[in-house]
């Protein structure tokens, strides 16, 4: 890391049980929280599955730590990148992550729900030319519900359910422009159910494998804003050639 980095560093504060990690991206780090809940695959695959042109202006519905819009500041020429969480002591962290890579002038961190979009977002209504979303897996009241809140609300339908994403991610679009999403395959008919019901026409989807004897474990979708019926499977993306090493596609994602 060179000087001006180290100084860069220092200038952003770091609390207890932090931690910054090396994101392998025009030298970017990002702070999370050493036991609580950190990104994973999932969004990093997102950043690299979603599309931006240079100037597109880009809305990421529940941003945990901020690691797409910063992933995709680091991979695009997009414009100006918003990042919307709930979680104030979350959203606080992903807004000193834009401090901590220089990038606060084009990357803005918002606290708000995205139930309330229209308000906490009423400038941007209607005029993104992406969205993206990384929602909670799991519908309120399934599976094993984590007793630290934090983690509750990333993973589990708590605060907002499948309909609110693709309501607020179809009111934030202009027409033709695309929602990118990742979510479990077993909730596939739902979740276009969904998105039809919002005005989003899915376009593409991607599973992702653990291995290729596997089944999928993970569906990347490409959705536009008032499109027209069609819809294409593409090539799957295989994480591990073996135990413990990733295929080639894997570590081109991460920037290896």
């Amino acid at each position: 890391m060179d000087r001006d980095r180290d100084m860069q560093y220092k200038d952003v504060p770091l609390y207890e049980g932090e931690r910054i990690d090396d994101l392998q991206r025009n030298g970017y780090g990002i702070i999370q929280k050493t036991g609580g809940f950190c990104f994973g695959m999932d969004a990093v695959l997102l950043s690299g599955f979603a599309g931006a042109r240079k100037g597109d202006l880009v809305v990421d519905l529940g941003t945990g730590t901020g690691i797409i819009p910063i992933l995709m500041r680091a991979k695009t020429e997009a414009g100006m990148l918003y990042g919307l969480e709930l979680q104030h002591e979350v959203a606080e962290m992903a807004e000193r992550s834009t401090r901590l890579n220089g990038i606060s002038d084009t990357v803005k961190i918002v606290e708000g729900d995205i139930k309330e979009y229209r308000i906490v977002l009423s400038e941007l209504c209607g005029r993104a030319d992406v969205v993206t979303s990384n929602p909670p897996y799991m519908k309120r009241g399934s599976g094993l519900v984590n007793p630290e809140d934090m983690k509750m609300v990333s993973r589990h339908e708590v605060c907002c359910s499948l309909s609110d994403v693709c309501g607020a991610a179809s009111g934030l679009l202009r027409s033709g422009g695309h929602f990118y999403m990742v979510h479990r395959p077993l909730r596939l008919p739902e979740i276009v159910t969904a998105l039809k019901g919002s005005g989003l026409e899915p376009k593409r989807l991607k599973f992702v494998h653990p291995y290729r004897d596997r089944e999928a474990n993970m569906v990347l979708i490409d959705s536009v804003k008032d499109g027209k019926p069609e819809c294409r499977v593409e090539p799957p993306v295989i994480v591990y050639e073996a135990p413990g090493k990733y295929t080639r596609e894997i570590y081109d994602i991460y920037g290896y």
